[in-house]
């Protein structure tokens, strides 16, 4: 299997009903002695943000612990409020980010560090375009977590989310095996996370991530299927099923994103979740574009995400994760709806929580 199938095969299993996030465990593994080709692969990336840069010297003799994200990912974003407090509560712990990019615009250095100050992440992030640090890791998750004890060996590794007090409990272990003496305090940290970074409602998660461009998408309902790189007037189906999404209006559904062509153009997806996201951007930077989203053919109330009022009005302005609904209890089918006001949008993915 080709990395990019093996990778978003992972990445969609996490998302995915069938793992909640507590159910994804620590697996021990132990390197040799010396500068490990992991830690080497950091050290020779050239572009840093919130850093200079490492250097084997810099890291040598260090607890450190080492995650791979990608800006969009909700999976991860999900995690970042614990990263936050490790690195404030634990000051000889060294606290890498590796943003790896899965999507087209996430390569833009510019967009990280936007994110990167928009979410306040103040340890070093390295960025790993080319995938050399993702490889040397052997990794395929996004997130992953990598704890390297101060000889440079990985000790223990997470993937995805959960398993916080457990993640902490092996930072306090390396950290008390590297002769840190008082640990301000041994008890984990205690995270109320909000918004966007609330932990997932997996007892009502029944939705997966949901890809529209070509290259990863499934259940598409439009009636006709779908035209790759052509644009084409589409049409909504009478009804939808659970999980299955449609186009209506002028799109392009190109490999990674579906393109809007005209103003007025919808997207339907029925869905069973509490929390529901799309990331996508405006085609030409320094452009806004108008949306409104209705839940059930209404507007969504009390329903509303963070990036849309009451009325299910909202804003397009750069790439990012908007979050569109957070529905109160009870949670059941529902069907979403995205209408673009003006045209040169482009839509990623939807994700749930």
């Amino acid at each position: 299997m080709v990395r990019n199938e093996r990778i978003d095969q992972y990445r969609r299993h996490f998302l995915a009903m069938a793992i909640g996030a507590a159910q994804v465990g620590i697996l021990g593994t132990v390197k040799s002695r010396g500068t490990s080709r992991e830690l080497a692969a950091i050290a020779r990336a050239t572009e840093w943000l919130n850093s200079t840069g490492l250097t084997p010297q810099s890291i040598a003799g260090k607890v450190v612990l080492v995650q791979f994200w990608t800006y969009t990912c909700i999976n991860w974003r999900r995690t970042l409020p614990y990263l936050r407090e490790w690195a404030e509560k634990y000051p000889n712990l060294l606290v890498i980010g590796v943003h790896t990019p899965e999507l087209e615009f996430e390569h833009n250095i510019d967009n990280v560090r936007r994110a990167v100050q928009q979410m306040q992440i103040a340890y070093p992030v390295v960025i790993d375009n080319d995938y050399s640090i993702w490889r040397a890791f052997n990794n395929q998750y996004w997130p992953a977590l990598y704890f390297i004890d101060m000889r440079g060996r990985i000790r223990e590794h997470q993937f995805g989310e959960g398993e916080y007090q457990r993640s902490e409990s092996v930072i306090q272990r390396l950290l008390a095996e590297a002769g840190v003496a008082s640990l301000r305090n041994g008890d984990a940290v205690s995270v109320d996370a909000e918004g966007v970074e609330a932990a997932a409602d997996w007892a009502n998660l029944k939705s997966p991530e949901t890809y529209v461009g070509y290259d990863r998408a499934q259940n598409f309902a439009s009636p006709g299927g779908a035209d790759v790189d052509r644009r084409r007037v589409y049409a909504a189906p009478a009804r939808l099923a659970l999980n299955q999404w449609a186009l209506a209006g002028e799109w392009t559904i190109r490999r990674q994103a579906t393109l809007l062509s005209s103003p007025g153009g919808r997207i339907l997806q029925r869905f069973h979740a509490r929390d529901l996201h799309l990331v996508m951007g405006p085609l030409s930077q320094g452009t806004a574009v108008r949306f409104r989203v209705t839940i059930d053919g209404q507007s969504p109330g009390a329903a509303h995400g963070l990036d849309t009022d009451k009325d299910g009005n909202g804003t397009v302005v750069e790439h990012r994760l908007y979050q569109l609904i957070r529905q109160p209890k009870p949670i059941v089918d529902r069907l979403f709806e995205i209408e673009f006001l003006d045209a040169a949008v482009e839509a990623f993915v939807f994700t749930f929580g």
